[in-house]
């Protein structure tokens, strides 16, 4: 995730709390909240004690300074829950477009009957939020004291901890240090560190089957605050927006074997928008905004099929590409750049992207978190704070007046558009273009900067602040 930095470090406050600050790593940090007795029902697991070595195609040899293969390891038995309801696998969900429809009853009346925190998790400092599969919750930490990145499994029905892989990596605090979200199918995760380390663990054990340490192997600049891009897995790769000798590059699932990587001639490097995947004129392509423009290119080999270079965001470019259908983009940036979309068009075999709106940022655009087109509609939180609904060309409908949301998150799930705040408060709002409505509000984290976006899985949502996870109850 990138972050809007000018104004929101406050040394004061850091200096102030330093000495907690130690207190809390040496004896709180990676500790999960105890937790009650689990309900009935729920398997035995055993995970292995033994860290997994480089795989085919992985970079075993990284260097010492760089951080790689090599880290410690933690697992234990667990008693988990494959059945437990719930799917949220990657960036956005599992259409990836932040929104999720179930059949789960959901409790939005919090006023007599807020969210219910079922268990709690400490984390390291950052952003890097969770995804959901198979009963298990998998998300991406930073060892501070440890000096390692580690991902980390835990059982969503109770919170314990699973396993956990760490490998060595030196990161500074750099308005948080994590801040991925990794991708996860029913046999492997992957994640993508702060410094741009590419692993691919197995998703029962978290042993490492291959690792590439991008910037050492593949030229990659780490971005400004550090990697944000979240790595895409459709079908058996994984694609990568990575910037330096290729634009994007391409890797088997598997193995970690490069399929195909995309020429890179104009020098763009990594930004911290991760890449969407569409279908125009019958062409599965990948979108992805780089540091000079926007391009598409053919998700079977790599070749560019169109490229626009308007729109281009001077400080850093965060969020991702959404579609809306019929061949439109819509493209949103903070730093005074707003928001543009274009129209993707098949003609006689060659692609063009054409620029069909430019919006000013007081209409809209988006800092941080990528909006959600929802049953044709857009629902954003604009530079300043305010929510607003605007339809599918741009026109506003409503706007949320003195509710502000700052950089938090928000998605549409059953209907409702969940949005939370700086400090922790969590909204529920109509997502309807009849007017701004909000049903319920409840604070469920303590804050600061609870920016991670939120995963719901089943009647629960996992949210996080810059210290810690929390999973909800939301069933009625």
């Amino acid at each position: 995730m990138g972050h809007r930095w000018i104004a929101v470090v406050v040394p004061t406050a850091i200096a102030a709390g330093a000495a907690l600050w130690i207190g809390w790593w040496v004896h709180g940090y990676l500790r999960p909240t105890p937790v009650h007795e689990r309900p009935l029902g729920i398997e035995q697991h055993t995970g292995t004690g033994a860290l997994g070595s480089a795989g085919a195609g992985g970079s075993a040899g990284a260097s010492p300074s760089r951080g790689g293969t090599g880290g410690t390891s933690f697992s234990h038995t667990v008693r988990i829950a494959d059945g437990v309801p719930g799917l949220w696998p990657w960036f956005r969900g599992p259409a990836r477009n932040g929104v999720l429809e179930t059949s789960g009853k959901l409790n939005f009346d919090w006023a007599s009957s807020p969210p219910r925190a079922v268990w709690t998790v400490q984390l390291g400092e950052g952003y890097a939020a969770p995804v959901v599969r198979r009963g298990r919750v998998y998300v991406i930490d930073y060892d501070q004291a440890g000096q390692a990145d580690a991902v980390r499994c835990f059982a969503l029905v109770s919170g314990e901890e699973i396993w956990r892989r760490s490998y060595p990596v030196s990161v500074k605090r750099n308005h948080g240090m994590s801040r991925t979200i990794p991708a996860v199918t029913d046999k492997y995760v992957v994640t993508l560190g702060p410094k741009c380390h590419l692993t691919c663990m197995d998703a029962d054990t978290g042993a490492i089957i291959w690792q590439h340490d991008l910037v050492a192997k593949y030229g990659v600049t780490v971005p400004e605050w550090y990697a944000g891009q979240c790595p895409l897995i459709d079908g058996s790769r994984v694609v990568l927006g990575t910037g330096g000798p290729a634009l994007i590059t391409a890797f088997d699932l598997a193995t970690g074997k490069e399929l195909w990587k995309t020429p890179n001639p104009r020098g763009w490097v990594m930004t911290h928008s991760s890449i969407l995947p569409i279908t125009v004129g019958g062409v599965a392509q990948y979108v992805w905004c780089g540091s000079g423009g926007v391009v598409g290119v053919a998700s079977a080999d790599g070749r560019v099929l169109w490229e626009n270079l308007d729109w281009v965001i001077n400080t850093a470019t965060v969020p991702t590409p959404v579609w809306m259908g019929d061949d439109r983009l819509l493209l949103t940036g903070g730093y005074d750049s707003g928001a543009m979309m274009v129209r993707v068009s098949d003609v006689g075999g060659k692609f063009a992207c054409t620029v069909t709106a430019r919006f000013k940022p007081n209409v809209l655009g988006s800092d941080q978190q990528t909006p959600v087109f929802y049953k044709g509609h857009i629902y954003a939180v604009k530079p300043g704070g305010q929510m607003v609904c605007l339809d599918s060309t741009g026109k506003p409908l409503w706007a949320s007046g003195t509710d502000r949301f700052g950089l938090g998150p928000y998605m549409v799930w059953n209907g409702m558009l969940l949005a939370m705040s700086d400090s922790g408060s969590l909204s529920a709002i109509e997502a309807t273009p009849a007017a701004y409505k909000r049903v319920g509000q409840a604070r469920v984290l303590d804050g600061p900067e609870a920016w991670g976006p939120m995963a719901p899985a089943g009647t629960r949502l996992l949210v996080r602040d810059l210290h810690r996870m929390v999973c909800l109850e939301l069933a009625r």
